[in-house]
């Protein structure tokens, strides 16, 4: 098997269902998520220690969404089941909720970093926080699987979370945005209030 088709040559890629250019927001969309999966693949480089193997399969279980997700949003215009399920985002909800009792209360906006496995953490929630922002543009054009967008929604939330709990284990602590008010408070301390 070759690697190179060159059938995107003239700048234009297959989907299901047809052909677009290579810069199309579809294009872009999945491309991104992509690019999210290769910086978790390297996340993961970097947390194959025992206090991590938890995160690092749960990191490997969200690689083979993402690829889903992917090929969720390659289909145009196909009578095709998509892959991405509502299950699928109660998954990271549900370890979100686990994580958060993990780290210490959050109360100010922090800073990404601390440990070198955090920081790589968060540059993949800021990849997917990208590409969540071509699903969004993606939606507003044409049709597709609007779990897709949940999924990237939460999948940001839990790589914050992680990356918070990564430096909690290896007692890094998370560096606060110094000009920072506090903005989040716990719902029952004060309603009506930034969170």
């Amino acid at each position: 098997m070759k690697l190179y088709t060159k059938t995107g040559d003239q700048g234009q890629t297959s989907l299901v269902g047809g052909r677009v250019d290579k810069n199309h927001v579809r294009v872009e969309a999945y491309g991104t998520i992509d690019e999210a999966n290769s910086v978790i693949g390297w996340a993961m480089t970097l947390l194959q220690d025992e206090r991590f193997r938890d995160i690092y399969q749960e990191l490997q279980r969200i690689q083979h969404e993402l690829f889903d997700c992917g090929g969720d949003l390659a289909i145009v215009g196909e009578k095709m089941p998509y892959k991405v399920k509502p299950d699928m985002v109660a998954f990271l909800e549900e370890r979100i909720d686990v994580y958060i009792q993990q780290a210490p209360p959050l109360e100010r906006f922090i800073l990404p970093g601390g440990s070198p496995q955090a920081a790589a953490l968060h540059m993949a929630r800021t990849v997917t926080r990208r590409a969540e922002r071509y699903v969004v543009a993606l939606m507003k054009q044409q049709q597709t699987n609007e779990v897709v967008l949940q999924y990237m929604n939460r999948l940001s939330d839990y790589l914050f979370a992680v990356a918070r709990v990564v430096n909690a284990r290896l007692q890094v602590k998370d560096v606060e945005y110094e000009r920072s008010a506090i903005v989040f408070r716990d719902k029952n301390e004060k309603e009506g209030e930034l969170e």
